[in-house]
């Protein structure tokens, strides 16, 4: 009688232990299609408009030809304070790349979302759009004064 319970144990571990192993099989395989499907949909891409100037206190900014390089070290050092946790020069991470901004983005909307970005997220449409495309990140107010958002605006023009 024993030697039957053993047989039938045996059986039935071996029976059960192939099961299992196409188990995985497919939930491997189910969880690579969805890890695809999520690199997809990363990848739709974020218009570059220079009309739009964003929502907030700064409107048709230009900037003068030259860059203030005075400006531009102060830029720099809040820079390296409050963005570099989220924002490289070359490099996406948390939040997009910020070399080259000023090619995919007006100087007046980048000043907006350094100053404002509560309201940028809720109400501009490029804000919205690169809140999804970063899974949802929400750049964070770091209480800029308007002339510390000018010179970190000053700073990404030198990247």
């Amino acid at each position: 009688m024993k030697k039957i319970i053993g047989i039938l144990s045996i059986s039935l571990l071996l029976a059960s232990c192939g099961e299992k192993k196409e188990e995985k099989k497919e939930g491997f395989e189910m969880n690579r299609a969805k890890t695809e499907k999520k690199v997809t949909e990363a990848k739709a891409e974020v218009p570059v408009d220079m009309d739009n100037q964003g929502v907030g206190p700064f409107k048709n900014i230009t900037f003068p030809e030259t860059i203030d390089t005075e400006l531009a070290a102060l830029g720099e050092a809040k820079y390296s304070t409050v963005c570099t946790a989220c924002h490289m020069p070359n490099k996406r991470m948390i939040g997009p790349a910020l070399s080259g901004v000023y090619e995919r983005r007006s100087a007046a909307w980048v000043m907006n979302m350094l100053k404002n970005p509560d309201v940028m997220l809720k109400e501009d449409p490029i804000a919205q759009a690169l809140l999804k495309e970063y899974n949802n990140a929400v750049m964070i107010n770091n209480n800029l004064s308007d002339d510390e958002t000018r010179a970190v605006a000053e700073y990404l023009r030198t990247l």
